[in-house]
């Protein structure tokens, strides 16, 4: 008997047969494998074949009605729970003819019915329709898992290159500023270490990482006579360079990007105290949001500790002593206290390669910001 499926079709291609009894199983065995090119695995045990289920694949799932422990209508409502077997063809084998048998096993996901002792005719049908479901079914998975790799594959160009245009951005505002001293890089640096010691997702880390960079961009606005003022700034100065926040804010808002939504969250709130005596709008506590409290830290340690013509470096427990002494007044304690764990890997960051140059800013002791 052939039941007309081309074995290319059903290369590869295995069935789950479920049946205590070792003759019914042994019948439909060969019945499957000799009139197509499908690879029977077959269990008398339904708790084994779950078991099988859960860590293999197969096309297609035949299973007995009336078996102990497990009965067929139970083991199609957990084969259907498995990933992987929500549309997979399951053929409830039974005897009976009692509607709400098969109501309740159509509930519970089988596809068809094949009787226990069926007309070869309907056999050879029945059969054939289920093997052309399954082949149907493994071509569509397998149309489906090349579209996704293609759209995977898509959005990470994507993804590519909205992080080279962040960074070349953050470039500009460093060359904007006439510093390559790679400020921004290790700004970035800082916070994503003190976002992954806060226990923050990897992906919101390396959101972080990627927006922190553009947490100056505002300063593009800012005129070179003060931007580059060599001496301290005079007030009517440093109340022209605090605008850089908001205009950051608003060069980079409204985004349909959530990374650039994120920078622009930054930008625009980096310069918030948790205090609430910081700028633009003077926002305190958990106002404030996460990202920009951690990158405010990040910021003003690099600040403190990098040389300016206006001022020297500071040493490096120098400046943590400041961040210390500004816990709950300038910063939010909870990062603070994560800053000071994640210390030895801060200090590394300074010997790393500097991949993007230096826009600094200012702290309430005299720091451009």
């Amino acid at each position: 008997m052939s039941l007309g499926i081309a074995s290319s079709d059903t290369q590869r291609m295995r069935a789950l047969l479920v049946d205590d009894s070792a003759a019914s199983l042994s019948n439909l065995t060969r019945l499957i494998e000799e009139a197509s090119a499908l690879t029977c695995v077959p269990f008398t045990d339904p708790w084994q074949a779950l078991d099988a289920a859960r860590t293999q694949a197969f096309d297609l799932v035949l299973v007995d009605y009336v078996m102990p422990g497990l009965d067929g209508i139970a083991l199609t409502r957990r084969l259907r729970e498995l990933a992987g077997y929500e549309q997979i063809p399951i053929v409830m084998v039974t005897s009976s003819l009692d509607e709400r048998v098969r109501i309740e096993a159509l509930e519970a996901g089988a596809t068809d019915f094949l009787s226990k002792s069926p007309d070869a005719a309907e056999l050879r049908v029945r059969l054939r329709n289920m093997v052309n479901l399954s082949v149907a079914m493994r071509k569509l998975n397998d149309q489906a898992a090349l579209l996704a790799r293609g759209v995977e594959a898509a959005t990470r160009r994507l993804l590519d290159r909205e992080e080279e245009i962040i960074f070349r951005l953050s470039l500009a505002v460093e060359y904007r500023d006439n510093d390559t001293g790679g400020h921004t890089y290790r700004v970035a640096r800082y916070s994503t270490l003190l976002a992954e010691e806060l226990g923050l997702p990897p992906a919101t880390c390396r959101s972080i990482f990627l927006a922190a960079p553009l947490h100056d961009v505002g300063k593009v606005a800012v005129p070179d006579a003060i931007l580059l003022k060599a001496g301290r700034l005079d007030p009517e100065e440093f109340a022209v360079i605090r605008e850089h926040a908001a205009i950051g804010e608003r060069i980079l808002g409204g985004s349909t990007s959530d990374l650039i939504r994120l920078a622009a969250e930054i930008a625009g709130a980096h310069h918030e105290r948790w205090d609430g005596k910081g700028y633009p709008r003077g926002l305190a506590g958990r106002l404030i949001p996460l990202p920009a409290r951690i990158v405010a830290i990040a910021d003003v340690f690099d600040a403190l500790t990098s040389e300016r013509p206006y001022k020297t470096a500071m040493t490096a427990d120098a400046a943590f002593d400041y961040i210390v002494s500004e816990r709950g007044g300038h910063f939010d304690p909870t990062c603070v206290d994560a800053f000071l764990a994640a210390r030895d890997r801060i200090l590394a960051v300074r010997q790393e390669p500097q991949g993007i140059g230096d826009a600094s800013g200012s702290s309430p002791i005299g720091l451009r910001a």
